[in-house]
């Protein structure tokens, strides 16, 4: 146990954020460089080393968050880095991105605020990539197997880094012209810098992870041609189509899905563009949906100059504390305030959009420009939604970005079926206890599978599934596999 007393004696303290007048006025992360090594031994201290630990219950991947407490209570970082590289990839990505589950599950969580696991996690490797202590680990010997691995999100990174270090050769596909899937494109530069995903890219190509973009398979290649070329293949494709909002005046101009929206802002950081051509400089912006997408569509619209940013969501407003319904240790809905949200903005719940007002179509144009919004208080009704009489009013909107979520897997591209994939209920790829699709050889990992779902879920769904394909390959595994394609969050 690190500090016996520490979670009596220490309260929680997070990573100071910079001030709102200065990070909106560039694209770094929002955190105070340097900020946590201070104050993160106390913190990690303040881990009572459970009995049973529900924190692992929470995580899918099962990190070992007491002994990488333990380490970094006492500031041995090499061990703490090795112990947390036991059971996740890549944890500078879930210490920034991940929601945090674990920390729903914390016991200390029962009566007072629970362990900062994510800041533990994230100074952890942070410091460990400062000294060193990542390097890369290619294999002893190679078996002689190659792996086709479609899409570079987080499941196609994890399958494809742990099927290389098994020995096997791993090639990763991906349709745009950078690695990292959304990773990449979906996630603003102020949640994550690329730069930390670049330098993951760098230690996969030393272990021999080769890796291919611009490449889209269904439409640039014949998936069934790939199937033949390896021995073996894993799709990573994510969930990738976006929920649409079908209510009139949808086709006016001006009305994007967000990741029609983000994927330029990030351009523009990588310097691909110069000025994004969807951006919301000077204009009125309206983001449907008050998920994390929605929240870096308004962080986003800050930093572009934004007149006013207004964020809609259809369910009622969460409440600041768990609810009966959601005792520990699951995962509660609460109210949550991001770094967005600190820089400005309006959240506006239980509505619901019944049209858009544009204006006329100028010439050469064949639909106009949006200009307006009109929405409708809603409320449950015997479970159902029901719109309240006399609440309908007009907002501007000049620039409105849908964050609504997304439905499944892209199947317009043809991979679906040119490999001839079963599908599930929900639309999803079909797949066994091993990852395994009604193909044989052919394996599905992370959103494509199971849905839309958490970073830390395509992680472990992305180390699982290399075991099943390790099996396959070779008739046994040493490889981990942490969740199984059944596994669901801790919810109730």
């Amino acid at each position: 146990m690190a500090d016996p007393k520490g979670f009596l004696t220490t309260g929680r303290e997070v990573a100071r954020t910079r001030p709102v007048q200065e990070r909106v006025k560039d694209w770094n992360e929002v955190y105070v460089p340097g900020s946590l090594l201070p104050i993160i031994s106390k913190q990690a201290g303040r881990c009572m080393d459970c009995g049973i630990p529900f924190c692992h219950n929470g995580c899918p991947l099962g990190n070992l968050i007491p002994e990488w407490n333990d380490y970094a209570y006492r500031e041995d970082w090499t061990a703490a880095s090795e112990r947390l590289h036991a059971t996740n990839n890549f944890p500078e990505f879930t210490g920034r991105l991940c929601p945090a589950p674990c920390e729903s599950a914390c016991v200390l969580g029962i009566n007072q605020p629970a362990v900062t696991i994510k800041n533990v996690e994230v100074a952890i490797i942070d410091k460990a990539w400062d000294s060193g202590d990542v390097t890369p680990q290619p294999p002893e010997r190679l078996s002689g197997k190659t792996v086709a691995v479609i899409g570079s999100g987080p499941a196609g990174l994890a399958a494809a880094q742990q099927l290389t270090r098994a020995g096997h050769t791993v090639v990763v596909y991906e349709r745009a012209d950078r690695i990292g899937g959304l990773l990449r494109y979906g996630i603003p530069e102020f949640k994550m810098e690329k730069s930390h995903i670049n330098r993951r890219i760098e230690q996969m190509r030393a272990e021999g992870t080769k890796f291919r973009t611009e490449v889209e398979i269904g439409t640039d290649i014949d998936a069934a041609k790939l199937r033949r070329r390896y021995d073996a293949v894993v799709i990573a494709a994510g969930a990738t189509v976006s929920r649409d909002l079908p209510v009139p005046g949808r086709e006016l101009n001006g009305v994007h899905f967000a990741m029609e929206y983000l994927p330029l802002a990030n351009k523009v950081q990588e310097g691909d563009l110069t000025v994004s051509p969807i951006t919301a400089e000077g204009k009125h912006v309206v983001v449907i949906g008050g998920g994390d997408t929605g929240a870096d569509c308004v962080g986003t619209a800050h930093r572009q100059g934004a007149a006013s940013v207004t964020q809609l969501e259809i369910m009622p407003k969460p409440g600041e504390d768990r609810n009966a319904n959601q005792p520990w240790p699951t995962f509660p809905m609460l109210y949550k305030v991001t770094s967005a949200h600190e820089e400005g903005g309006e959240r506006v719940y239980s509505v619901s959009t019944t049209h858009f007002e544009g204006s006329e179509p100028e010439e050469g144009q064949t639909v106009g420009d949006v200009q307006a919004l009109h929405l409708v208080e809603v409320e449950f009704k015997g479970g159902k939604l029901e719109q309240k009489p006399g609440t309908e009013r007009r907002i501007p909107a000049q620039l409105v970005t849908l964050a609504m979520g997304f439905t499944g897997t892209d199947q317009a591209n043809g991979l679906v079926q040119q490999f001839g994939l079963e599908l599930d209920e929900r639309g999803n790829v079909a797949r066994d206890d091993d990852y395994a699709t009604n193909v044989e050889g052919v394996y599905v990992a992370g959103d494509a599978g199971r849905g839309q779902s958490l970073i830390v879920w395509a992680i472990a769904e992305g180390r699982s599934a290399a075991r099943g394909v390790d099996r396959f390959l070779t008739g046994t595994s040493a490889l981990p596999a942490p969740i199984r394609p059944t596994d669901r969050s801790l919810l109730v």
